[in-house]
């Protein structure tokens, strides 16, 4: 047994015993655990049932951790993603006015045309077609979104009339016990703390409970109703198909998912100087984003985290694999998932944010016609609470200012194939 583990994994020739790469897995999963409670979250914002949703988060992440174990043999997990699951529930259901089942329909149509890019050259294409300025300004939207999301539940600001952000009141229990949770999360996360999150989220609750905002003594859904994830599983709806706002929204997740999950991939392979498994994790990477949407849940990408089990020795898939098993182990603990409050919540959607806006430093800040797009997208995203338009902005602005500038030739062709798109799905949304 011992020896065709070696053999699969190919551990040897990655120099790595069993043990550091199931320690890794372990590790892994503590750091990215707290995605089961976010993402579910997230989606019963959507309208998907909360204990739905949680089964839902939980086998796309296993099925994902296997396929890029077995399929990819990379130590990258791939789970729900922060920011994706915010363009899924905030953006196409709530702002495009789908329903979760066609929002899932369009998880089904971008996971097929990920497909696509993933087992042709296209992924080349694109990735080289797309400034680096317009990628990286993509991330910091996103993670200012994040924020918002996140000090929107912690209810430390608030959406007025007329969609005006105000700052909350302290003297709201809630928003104590955001601030308080916030900043034990904070320091556990500065000072590398293994599984901050997971901690968070523990005393989060538990002084949520002290301050009483949660009731732990009723029937708040103690037990496990498999019958609320038979209403979600497959349950896609194309009865909108042939709409602009569809189409709108395939192509606005397409796009994101694309971008995010090269870089990530392409990242994670070169750390463990493995280049060459690229093309069968990118390809793993795709095939899950297809299969979410028949389990019920936004779409997966490849984590941050995932450096997580890497730095901890992890090189090969038995790493991933190891926590796609213990992701199954998590489902026992469905009822107590379902007690956790948004105060413990908040703040990790706070600090992912700030995290991603780190990306900010890779813009080209002197040359003012690559930074103005960017700075667009970052600042739409958040402000239109659209994560569409707001890439949509940044997108039809940028071949608009290099022409203006004379630079026409520093636009590739696909991109103003691509920025020509955004700018009919533009017109086309505001004017239907």
């Amino acid at each position: 047994m011992k020896d065709h583990i070696f053999s699969f994994f190919q551990l040897r020739e990655s120099q790595t015993i069993i043990k550091k790469e199931v320690l890794a897995g372990i590790i892994g999963f503590f750091t990215v655990v707290y995605i089961v409670v976010v993402n579910s979250l997230i989606l019963a914002e959507a309208g998907i049932p909360l204990e739905a949703a949680i089964i839902a988060t939980i086998l796309t992440s296993v099925v994902g951790c296997f396929l890029m174990g077995f399929y990819g043999n990379v130590p990258i997990l791939l789970v729900p993603g922060m920011g994706i699951n915010a363009l899924f529930s905030y953006t196409i259901v709530k702002s495009m006015a789908l329903t979760w089942q066609e929002a899932l329909a369009v998880v089904f149509i971008s996971g097929i045309l990920f497909m696509i890019v993933a087992f042709t050259k296209l992924a080349r294409i694109v990735s080289d077609s797309i400034p680096v300025s317009l990628k990286e300004s993509i991330s910091v939207g996103l993670g200012l979104f994040l924020m918002l999301i996140g000090l929107e539940k912690g209810g430390i600001v608030e959406r007025g009339t007329n969609s005006i952000i105000a700052l909350g009141s302290f003297s709201d229990l809630h928003v104590l016990a955001t601030v308080l949770t916030f900043l034990i999360s904070i320091i556990l996360f500065l000072r590398n703390v293994k599984g901050n999150f997971l901690i968070t989220i523990i005393v989060g609750t538990l002084i949520a409970w002290m301050f009483g905002l949660i009731d732990a003594s009723g029937g708040n859904g103690q037990s496990i109703h498999i019958q609320e994830y038979k209403n979600v599983f497959a349950h896609l709806s194309f009865d909108k198909l042939i709409t602009i706002p569809f189409w709108i929204a395939v192509f606005s997740l397409t796009m994101v998912l694309v971008f995010e999950n090269i870089g990530l991939v392409n990242n994670h392979v070169q750390y463990i100087n493995k280049p060459e498994r690229f093309k069968k994790a990118f390809r793993a990477n795709s095939i899950s984003v297809f299969l979410s949407s028949f389990f019920g849940t936004s779409p997966t990408v490849a984590t941050v985290e995932s450096s997580a089990s890497m730095t901890a020795g992890g090189k090969t898939g038995l790493t991933a694999v190891t926590t796609g098993v213990l992701f199954i182990c998590s489902a026992f603990f469905i009822p107590v998932i379902k007690l956790i409050p948004d105060s413990a919540i908040a703040p990790i959607l706070i600090i992912i944010g700030g995290l991603m806006l780190q990306n900010i430093r890779n813009l080209d800040l002197k040359d003012l016609s690559e930074s103005f797009p960017s700075f667009f997208i970052i600042a739409m995203i958040p402000f239109t609470y659209s994560i569409a338009d707001g890439m949509a902005i940044g997108f039809i602005l940028y071949p608009i200012l290099k022409i203006a500038l004379g630079k026409a030739k520093e636009v590739s062709l696909p991109l103003y194939f691509i920025s020509s798109l955004f700018l009919i799905n533009f017109v086309l949304q505001y004017t239907h």
